[in-house]
Protein backbone atom coordinates (compact mmCIF):
# COMPACT_ATOMS: atom_id res chain seq x y z
CA UNK A 1 0.00 0.00 0.00
CA UNK A 2 1.67 3.36 -0.34
CA UNK A 3 2.19 5.59 1.57
CA UNK A 4 -0.56 7.95 2.88
CA UNK A 5 -1.58 11.19 1.39
CA UNK A 6 -2.75 14.24 3.18
CA UNK A 7 -6.90 14.74 2.83
CA UNK A 8 -6.25 17.61 0.77
CA UNK A 9 -4.04 16.47 -1.83
CA UNK A 10 -6.05 13.12 -1.93
CA UNK A 11 -8.85 15.74 -2.91
CA UNK A 12 -7.37 17.44 -5.52
CA UNK A 13 -6.28 14.44 -6.91
CA UNK A 14 -10.08 13.26 -8.03
CA UNK A 15 -12.11 16.19 -7.58
CA UNK A 16 -12.31 17.16 -11.48
CA UNK A 17 -10.91 15.84 -14.39
CA UNK A 18 -10.81 18.58 -16.58
CA UNK A 19 -8.02 19.93 -13.52
CA UNK A 20 -6.32 17.20 -13.87
CA UNK A 21 -6.10 17.70 -18.08
CA UNK A 22 -4.51 20.97 -17.46
CA UNK A 23 -2.04 19.73 -15.43
CA UNK A 24 -0.18 17.43 -17.53
CA UNK A 25 1.49 17.64 -20.88
CA UNK A 26 -0.01 15.37 -23.12
CA UNK A 27 2.50 13.63 -25.71
CA UNK A 28 1.35 14.30 -29.39
CA UNK A 29 3.59 12.11 -30.93
CA UNK A 30 3.10 10.88 -33.96
CA UNK A 31 6.55 8.86 -35.34
CA UNK A 32 6.75 7.28 -38.59
CA UNK A 33 6.19 4.10 -37.87
CA UNK A 34 2.35 5.23 -36.57
CA UNK A 35 1.41 5.87 -40.29
CA UNK A 36 0.62 2.46 -41.21
CA UNK A 37 -2.15 0.12 -41.12
CA UNK A 38 -0.76 -1.22 -38.46
CA UNK A 39 -3.37 -1.90 -35.25
CA UNK A 40 -3.11 1.37 -33.98
CA UNK A 41 -5.25 2.37 -37.66
CA UNK A 42 -7.28 -1.17 -38.09
CA UNK A 43 -10.65 -0.73 -38.41
CA UNK A 44 -13.27 -3.14 -38.07
CA UNK A 45 -13.52 -5.41 -41.32
CA UNK A 46 -16.93 -5.17 -43.59
CA UNK A 47 -19.07 -7.82 -42.50
CA UNK A 48 -17.67 -8.58 -38.75
CA UNK A 49 -20.95 -8.12 -36.36
CA UNK A 50 -23.59 -5.83 -35.70
CA UNK A 51 -20.68 -2.89 -35.70
CA UNK A 52 -20.40 -3.36 -39.49
CA UNK A 53 -23.98 -2.35 -40.14
CA UNK A 54 -25.63 0.62 -41.24
CA UNK A 55 -21.96 2.23 -41.58
CA UNK A 56 -18.61 1.53 -40.59
CA UNK A 57 -16.66 1.57 -37.42
CA UNK A 58 -13.52 3.07 -38.04
CA UNK A 59 -12.64 4.68 -34.55
CA UNK A 60 -9.62 7.17 -34.87
CA UNK A 61 -8.28 5.29 -37.63
CA UNK A 62 -8.19 8.66 -39.93
CA UNK A 63 -6.09 10.48 -36.37
CA UNK A 64 -4.18 13.43 -37.86
CA UNK A 65 -0.69 13.20 -36.63
CA UNK A 66 -1.67 15.94 -33.56
CA UNK A 67 -4.45 13.34 -32.47
CA UNK A 68 -1.84 10.88 -31.99
CA UNK A 69 -1.49 10.31 -28.19
CA UNK A 70 0.67 7.95 -25.90
CA UNK A 71 -0.33 7.55 -22.36
CA UNK A 72 0.97 6.45 -19.14
CA UNK A 73 -1.49 7.18 -16.57
CA UNK A 74 -4.53 7.90 -15.80
CA UNK A 75 -4.41 11.82 -15.42
CA UNK A 76 -2.84 11.71 -19.39
CA UNK A 77 -5.29 9.79 -20.92
CA UNK A 78 -8.05 12.12 -19.27
CA UNK A 79 -6.26 15.10 -20.77
CA UNK A 80 -5.97 12.89 -24.58
CA UNK A 81 -9.71 12.66 -24.29
CA UNK A 82 -10.21 16.04 -23.67
CA UNK A 83 -7.56 17.57 -26.14
CA UNK A 84 -8.64 15.90 -29.33
CA UNK A 85 -12.83 16.04 -28.44
CA UNK A 86 -14.84 14.32 -31.32
CA UNK A 87 -11.96 14.72 -33.62
CA UNK A 88 -10.32 11.20 -35.18
CA UNK A 89 -7.86 10.24 -32.53
CA UNK A 90 -5.56 7.05 -31.38
CA UNK A 91 -4.28 7.03 -27.80
CA UNK A 92 -1.74 4.67 -27.34
CA UNK A 93 -1.58 2.76 -23.38
CA UNK A 94 1.78 2.15 -23.21
CA UNK A 95 2.21 0.58 -19.80
CA UNK A 96 -0.04 0.43 -16.61
CA UNK A 97 -2.64 2.91 -15.86
CA UNK A 98 -4.50 2.76 -12.23
CA UNK A 99 -7.81 4.50 -11.98
CA UNK A 100 -7.66 4.84 -7.84
CA UNK A 101 -3.83 7.40 -8.40
CA UNK A 102 -2.64 10.50 -7.88
CA UNK A 103 -1.64 13.19 -10.43
CA UNK A 104 1.74 11.53 -11.30
CA UNK A 105 -0.16 8.31 -11.56
CA UNK A 106 1.15 6.36 -8.32
CA UNK A 107 -1.66 4.31 -7.46
CA UNK A 108 -4.11 5.48 -3.61
CA UNK A 109 -5.90 3.54 -1.37
CA UNK A 110 -9.20 3.02 -0.38
CA UNK A 111 -8.91 5.27 2.41
CA UNK A 112 -7.87 8.52 0.47
CA UNK A 113 -11.24 8.68 -0.34
CA UNK A 114 -12.76 8.62 2.90
CA UNK A 115 -15.30 11.71 4.05
CA UNK A 116 -16.94 12.66 7.20
CA UNK A 117 -15.29 10.13 9.47
CA UNK A 118 -16.30 6.76 7.13
CA UNK A 119 -14.03 3.98 7.86
CA UNK A 120 -15.15 0.42 7.08
CA UNK A 121 -14.76 -0.68 11.18
CA UNK A 122 -17.68 2.39 11.77
CA UNK A 123 -19.70 1.34 9.16
CA UNK A 124 -19.95 -1.89 9.60
CA UNK A 125 -20.46 -1.72 13.76
CA UNK A 126 -23.04 1.04 12.40
CA UNK A 127 -25.30 -0.84 10.55
CA UNK A 128 -24.70 -4.79 11.62
CA UNK A 129 -28.08 -5.94 11.75
CA UNK A 130 -27.82 -6.66 15.06
CA UNK A 131 -27.80 -3.56 15.71
CA UNK A 132 -29.42 -1.74 12.66
CA UNK A 133 -31.72 -4.86 11.75
CA UNK A 134 -32.60 -6.52 8.39
CA UNK A 135 -35.76 -4.42 7.84
CA UNK A 136 -34.70 -1.08 6.28
CA UNK A 137 -31.50 -0.13 4.37
CA UNK A 138 -28.83 2.27 6.08
CA UNK A 139 -28.98 5.64 6.50
CA UNK A 140 -27.98 7.96 8.89
CA UNK A 141 -24.66 9.83 8.75
CA UNK A 142 -22.78 6.88 7.91
CA UNK A 143 -24.52 6.10 4.82
CA UNK A 144 -24.11 9.88 4.13
CA UNK A 145 -20.58 9.13 4.37
CA UNK A 146 -20.32 6.09 2.68
CA UNK A 147 -22.30 7.94 -0.33
CA UNK A 148 -19.63 11.15 -0.26
CA UNK A 149 -16.59 9.06 0.02
CA UNK A 150 -18.30 7.02 -2.72
CA UNK A 151 -18.67 10.12 -5.04
CA UNK A 152 -15.24 11.47 -4.68
CA UNK A 153 -13.79 7.81 -5.48
CA UNK A 154 -15.79 7.75 -8.82
CA UNK A 155 -14.21 11.05 -9.77
CA UNK A 156 -11.41 9.09 -10.42
CA UNK A 157 -12.47 5.94 -11.20
CA UNK A 158 -14.52 7.14 -14.18
CA UNK A 159 -13.01 7.55 -17.55
CA UNK A 160 -15.47 8.95 -20.16
CA UNK A 161 -14.54 7.89 -23.74
CA UNK A 162 -15.12 10.40 -26.48
CA UNK A 163 -16.81 9.72 -30.09
CA UNK A 164 -14.16 8.40 -33.34
CA UNK A 165 -11.55 7.10 -30.62
CA UNK A 166 -9.26 4.29 -31.03
CA UNK A 167 -8.06 3.38 -27.69
CA UNK A 168 -5.47 0.67 -28.25
CA UNK A 169 -2.38 -0.65 -26.09
CA UNK A 170 1.11 -1.11 -26.86
CA UNK A 171 2.59 -4.00 -27.25
CA UNK A 172 1.53 -7.44 -24.97
CA UNK A 173 1.16 -5.63 -21.44
CA UNK A 174 -0.48 -2.14 -21.83
CA UNK A 175 -2.97 -2.82 -18.49
CA UNK A 176 -5.93 -0.83 -17.05
CA UNK A 177 -6.23 -1.33 -13.38
CA UNK A 178 -9.21 -0.11 -11.34
CA UNK A 179 -10.78 2.42 -13.22
CA UNK A 180 -14.23 2.06 -15.06
CA UNK A 181 -13.98 3.01 -18.81
CA UNK A 182 -17.40 4.30 -19.99
CA UNK A 183 -18.44 4.45 -23.58
CA UNK A 184 -21.24 6.89 -23.07
CA UNK A 185 -23.51 8.42 -25.44
CA UNK A 186 -20.95 8.47 -28.61
CA UNK A 187 -20.37 6.77 -31.75
CA UNK A 188 -17.81 4.95 -33.66
CA UNK A 189 -15.12 3.64 -31.06
CA UNK A 190 -12.59 1.24 -30.70
CA UNK A 191 -11.09 -0.54 -28.19
CA UNK A 192 -7.74 -3.34 -28.76
CA UNK A 193 -5.06 -5.03 -26.80
CA UNK A 194 -5.91 -4.01 -23.01
CA UNK A 195 -6.04 -5.82 -20.16
CA UNK A 196 -8.62 -4.37 -17.75
CA UNK A 197 -8.22 -5.51 -14.46
CA UNK A 198 -9.94 -5.15 -10.87
CA UNK A 199 -12.43 -2.22 -11.11
CA UNK A 200 -13.55 -2.23 -7.57
CA UNK A 201 -15.30 -0.40 -5.23
CA UNK A 202 -14.09 1.33 -1.80
CA UNK A 203 -17.45 1.64 -0.70
CA UNK A 204 -20.36 -1.10 -1.31
CA UNK A 205 -23.11 -0.63 0.40
CA UNK A 206 -24.79 -2.81 2.83
CA UNK A 207 -28.71 -4.03 2.06
CA UNK A 208 -30.37 -6.37 4.32
CA UNK A 209 -33.31 -6.74 2.10
CA UNK A 210 -31.50 -7.74 -0.94
CA UNK A 211 -32.73 -10.96 -1.29
CA UNK A 212 -33.48 -13.72 1.75
CA UNK A 213 -29.88 -12.62 3.68
CA UNK A 214 -28.57 -8.87 2.21
CA UNK A 215 -26.30 -8.36 0.13
CA UNK A 216 -23.42 -5.45 -0.23
CA UNK A 217 -23.70 -4.32 -3.58
CA UNK A 218 -21.38 -1.75 -5.61
CA UNK A 219 -20.67 -0.26 -8.42
CA UNK A 220 -18.05 0.25 -11.53
CA UNK A 221 -17.61 -2.45 -14.28
CA UNK A 222 -14.14 -2.36 -16.19
CA UNK A 223 -16.02 -1.07 -19.29
CA UNK A 224 -19.58 0.08 -20.04
CA UNK A 225 -20.70 0.85 -23.71
CA UNK A 226 -24.15 2.47 -23.12
CA UNK A 227 -26.30 4.60 -25.07
CA UNK A 228 -23.68 4.38 -27.99
CA UNK A 229 -23.50 3.18 -31.34
CA UNK A 230 -20.58 1.43 -33.82
CA UNK A 231 -18.39 -0.23 -31.13
CA UNK A 232 -15.86 -2.80 -31.88
CA UNK A 233 -14.43 -4.58 -28.70
CA UNK A 234 -11.66 -6.86 -29.98
CA UNK A 235 -8.67 -8.89 -28.04
CA UNK A 236 -8.86 -7.71 -24.87
CA UNK A 237 -8.61 -9.29 -21.32
CA UNK A 238 -11.02 -8.59 -18.53
CA UNK A 239 -10.45 -9.77 -14.85
CA UNK A 240 -10.57 -8.86 -11.13
CA UNK A 241 -6.53 -9.09 -11.02
CA UNK A 242 -5.39 -9.73 -8.05
CA UNK A 243 -8.78 -9.14 -6.49
CA UNK A 244 -10.73 -12.13 -7.08
CA UNK A 245 -14.32 -12.47 -5.41
CA UNK A 246 -13.39 -16.00 -4.15
CA UNK A 247 -10.78 -13.98 -1.71
CA UNK A 248 -12.93 -11.38 -0.52
CA UNK A 249 -13.71 -11.22 3.36
CA UNK A 250 -17.71 -12.05 4.51
CA UNK A 251 -19.52 -9.43 6.45
CA UNK A 252 -22.97 -10.02 8.01
CA UNK A 253 -23.11 -13.64 6.86
CA UNK A 254 -22.35 -12.05 2.76
CA UNK A 255 -18.92 -11.80 0.36
CA UNK A 256 -18.32 -8.30 0.82
CA UNK A 257 -18.32 -7.68 -2.94
CA UNK A 258 -16.65 -4.93 -4.90
CA UNK A 259 -17.11 -5.71 -8.03
CA UNK A 260 -20.27 -5.02 -10.37
CA UNK A 261 -19.96 -5.93 -14.18
CA UNK A 262 -16.78 -6.90 -16.07
CA UNK A 263 -18.08 -5.45 -19.40
CA UNK A 264 -22.20 -4.20 -19.53
CA UNK A 265 -23.65 -3.45 -22.81
CA UNK A 266 -26.80 -1.50 -21.99
CA UNK A 267 -29.22 1.94 -22.03
CA UNK A 268 -29.88 1.96 -26.05
CA UNK A 269 -26.22 0.62 -26.87
CA UNK A 270 -26.65 -0.71 -31.08
CA UNK A 271 -24.14 -1.61 -32.88
CA UNK A 272 -21.55 -3.31 -31.13
CA UNK A 273 -19.32 -6.07 -31.84
CA UNK A 274 -17.43 -8.06 -29.34
CA UNK A 275 -14.32 -10.11 -30.85
CA UNK A 276 -11.36 -12.34 -29.60
CA UNK A 277 -11.63 -11.27 -26.02
CA UNK A 278 -11.12 -13.04 -22.62
CA UNK A 279 -13.33 -12.82 -20.01
CA UNK A 280 -12.48 -14.64 -16.69
CA UNK A 281 -12.55 -15.31 -13.29
CA UNK A 282 -15.91 -13.09 -12.06
CA UNK A 283 -18.99 -13.34 -11.11
CA UNK A 284 -21.69 -11.09 -12.46
CA UNK A 285 -19.61 -11.22 -16.30
CA UNK A 286 -21.88 -9.45 -18.70
CA UNK A 287 -25.21 -7.77 -19.02
CA UNK A 288 -26.50 -6.62 -22.73
CA UNK A 289 -29.78 -4.41 -21.12
CA UNK A 290 -30.07 -3.92 -17.97
CA UNK A 291 -33.64 -3.59 -17.04
CA UNK A 292 -36.89 -5.34 -18.07
CA UNK A 293 -38.36 -1.78 -17.84
CA UNK A 294 -35.86 -0.74 -20.33
CA UNK A 295 -37.93 -1.78 -23.46
CA UNK A 296 -38.84 1.78 -24.34
CA UNK A 297 -35.46 2.55 -25.10
CA UNK A 298 -33.83 -0.71 -25.52
CA UNK A 299 -36.72 -2.42 -28.34
CA UNK A 300 -35.23 -2.22 -31.55
CA UNK A 301 -31.40 -1.85 -29.93
CA UNK A 302 -28.77 -3.76 -27.93
CA UNK A 303 -27.98 -5.26 -31.65
CA UNK A 304 -24.92 -7.44 -30.29
CA UNK A 305 -22.12 -9.98 -32.04
CA UNK A 306 -19.51 -11.81 -29.82
CA UNK A 307 -17.59 -14.32 -31.44
CA UNK A 308 -14.51 -16.07 -30.40
CA UNK A 309 -14.62 -14.68 -27.10
CA UNK A 310 -13.39 -17.22 -23.98
CA UNK A 311 -15.59 -17.10 -21.09
CA UNK A 312 -13.51 -18.52 -18.60
CA UNK A 313 -14.23 -19.49 -14.72
CA UNK A 314 -17.68 -16.97 -15.03
CA UNK A 315 -20.15 -17.91 -12.44
CA UNK A 316 -22.72 -16.16 -14.68
CA UNK A 317 -24.07 -13.37 -17.44
CA UNK A 318 -22.21 -14.88 -20.11
CA UNK A 319 -24.30 -12.89 -21.59
CA UNK A 320 -27.59 -12.38 -19.89
CA UNK A 321 -29.87 -10.68 -22.42
CA UNK A 322 -32.77 -8.41 -22.31
CA UNK A 323 -34.48 -7.22 -25.79
CA UNK A 324 -31.57 -7.09 -27.83
CA UNK A 325 -30.39 -9.39 -31.42
CA UNK A 326 -27.70 -11.02 -29.59
CA UNK A 327 -25.16 -13.29 -32.00
CA UNK A 328 -23.13 -15.16 -30.02
CA UNK A 329 -21.29 -17.51 -32.12
CA UNK A 330 -18.04 -19.59 -31.83
CA UNK A 331 -16.85 -18.44 -28.37
CA UNK A 332 -15.49 -21.27 -25.46
CA UNK A 333 -17.22 -21.64 -22.60
CA UNK A 334 -14.55 -23.21 -19.77
CA UNK A 335 -15.95 -24.18 -16.05
CA UNK A 336 -13.11 -25.41 -14.10
CA UNK A 337 -13.06 -27.96 -11.09
CA UNK A 338 -13.80 -26.01 -7.91
CA UNK A 339 -14.97 -22.32 -10.06
CA UNK A 340 -18.52 -20.99 -9.10
CA UNK A 341 -21.00 -21.98 -12.11
CA UNK A 342 -24.73 -20.67 -12.25
CA UNK A 343 -25.79 -20.57 -15.94
CA UNK A 344 -23.67 -19.11 -19.02
CA UNK A 345 -26.75 -17.95 -21.25
CA UNK A 346 -29.71 -15.45 -19.41
CA UNK A 347 -32.30 -15.78 -21.24
CA UNK A 348 -34.02 -12.17 -20.54
CA UNK A 349 -36.98 -10.02 -21.64
CA UNK A 350 -37.76 -9.57 -24.89
CA UNK A 351 -34.53 -10.73 -26.14
CA UNK A 352 -33.74 -12.64 -29.34
CA UNK A 353 -30.15 -14.71 -28.98
CA UNK A 354 -29.26 -16.94 -31.26
CA UNK A 355 -26.22 -19.09 -29.89
CA UNK A 356 -24.47 -21.28 -32.24
CA UNK A 357 -21.48 -23.06 -33.28
CA UNK A 358 -20.36 -22.34 -29.69
CA UNK A 359 -17.79 -24.99 -27.72
CA UNK A 360 -18.00 -25.97 -24.07
CA UNK A 361 -15.52 -27.50 -21.95
CA UNK A 362 -16.62 -28.37 -18.24
CA UNK A 363 -16.22 -30.79 -15.43
CA UNK A 364 -17.64 -33.99 -15.59
CA UNK A 365 -20.39 -33.60 -13.19
CA UNK A 366 -21.52 -30.61 -14.76
CA UNK A 367 -25.19 -30.12 -14.99
CA UNK A 368 -25.63 -29.26 -18.69
CA UNK A 369 -29.12 -28.44 -18.17
CA UNK A 370 -27.80 -25.26 -16.47
CA UNK A 371 -25.97 -23.40 -19.38
CA UNK A 372 -29.35 -21.84 -20.26
CA UNK A 373 -31.33 -19.90 -17.99
CA UNK A 374 -34.51 -18.69 -18.44
CA UNK A 375 -35.23 -15.29 -16.70
CA UNK A 376 -38.18 -14.17 -18.73
CA UNK A 377 -40.84 -15.57 -21.72
CA UNK A 378 -38.52 -15.55 -24.34
CA UNK A 379 -37.47 -17.95 -27.63
CA UNK A 380 -34.06 -18.40 -29.09
CA UNK A 381 -32.26 -20.15 -31.32
CA UNK A 382 -29.26 -22.74 -29.77
CA UNK A 383 -28.04 -24.85 -32.98
CA UNK A 384 -24.69 -26.52 -33.34
CA UNK A 385 -23.04 -26.39 -29.43
CA UNK A 386 -20.56 -28.68 -28.33
CA UNK A 387 -20.12 -29.70 -24.94
CA UNK A 388 -16.82 -31.57 -24.02
CA UNK A 389 -16.20 -32.32 -27.90
CA UNK A 390 -20.49 -33.48 -28.33
CA UNK A 391 -23.03 -32.14 -30.27
CA UNK A 392 -25.46 -31.06 -28.02
CA UNK A 393 -28.69 -29.79 -28.03
CA UNK A 394 -28.91 -27.29 -25.39
CA UNK A 395 -32.47 -25.99 -25.41
CA UNK A 396 -33.58 -29.70 -25.06
CA UNK A 397 -31.09 -30.24 -22.04
CA UNK A 398 -32.20 -27.67 -20.68
CA UNK A 399 -36.34 -28.61 -20.56
CA UNK A 400 -35.07 -31.94 -19.55
CA UNK A 401 -33.12 -30.38 -16.74
CA UNK A 402 -35.73 -27.60 -15.54
CA UNK A 403 -39.00 -28.75 -16.29
CA UNK A 404 -40.31 -25.50 -14.52
CA UNK A 405 -38.74 -22.96 -16.69
CA UNK A 406 -39.24 -24.53 -20.52
CA UNK A 407 -37.68 -22.53 -23.29
CA UNK A 408 -38.98 -22.55 -26.96
CA UNK A 409 -36.60 -22.29 -30.09
CA UNK A 410 -36.32 -20.21 -32.61
CA UNK A 411 -34.98 -16.36 -32.47
CA UNK A 412 -37.20 -15.14 -34.90
CA UNK A 413 -33.96 -14.13 -37.25
CA UNK A 414 -31.11 -14.80 -38.97
CA UNK A 415 -27.41 -13.50 -38.35
CA UNK A 416 -25.92 -12.52 -41.39
CA UNK A 417 -23.07 -10.82 -40.34
CA UNK A 418 -20.35 -13.49 -39.86
CA UNK A 419 -17.03 -13.06 -41.85
CA UNK A 420 -16.25 -17.00 -40.89
CA UNK A 421 -17.63 -19.73 -39.17
CA UNK A 422 -15.60 -22.08 -37.36
CA UNK A 423 -16.40 -25.93 -36.51
CA UNK A 424 -16.88 -25.63 -32.67
CA UNK A 425 -14.04 -28.49 -32.43
CA UNK A 426 -11.70 -26.30 -33.17
CA UNK A 427 -13.39 -23.22 -31.55
CA UNK A 428 -11.18 -24.23 -28.30
CA UNK A 429 -7.68 -24.17 -29.82
CA UNK A 430 -8.77 -21.00 -32.15
CA UNK A 431 -9.60 -19.08 -29.17
CA UNK A 432 -6.56 -19.83 -26.47
CA UNK A 433 -4.33 -19.07 -29.71
CA UNK A 434 -5.73 -15.60 -30.55
CA UNK A 435 -8.10 -14.38 -28.03
CA UNK A 436 -7.21 -11.69 -25.23
CA UNK A 437 -4.96 -8.99 -24.75
CA UNK A 438 -1.50 -8.94 -26.48
CA UNK A 439 -2.84 -10.98 -29.40
CA UNK A 440 -4.20 -8.10 -32.09
CA UNK A 441 -3.18 -7.92 -35.45
CA UNK A 442 -3.54 -5.29 -37.95
CA UNK A 443 -6.62 -6.28 -39.58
Amino acid sequence: MPARMSHARATAVVLGCASLALAVSVPAQAAAHHHGKGIERAVLPAGDGWAAAEGSTTGGSTATPDHIYTVTNRAELIAAFEDAGDAPKIIRIAGTIHGNSDVNGTPIGCEEYEQDGYTLENYLAAYDPAVWGTAEVPSGPLEDARVASAKLQAAAVNVNVPSNTTLVGVGNDATIIGASLQVKGVSNVIIRNIAFEDTYDCFPQWDPTDGANGAWNSEYDNLVVYGSTHVWVDHNTFSDGDRPDADQPHYFGQVFQQHDGLFDIVRGADLVTVSWNVLKDHDKTMLIGNSDGAGASDRGKLRVTLHHNLFKDVKERAPRVRFGQVDSYNNHFVATEGAAYGYSYGIGAESKLVAEHNAFSVTRDFDKATILKKWSESSLTADDNYVNGRKTDLIAVHNAGVPAEQLTEGAGWTPELRTKVDHPLVVPVLVALKAGAGKASGR
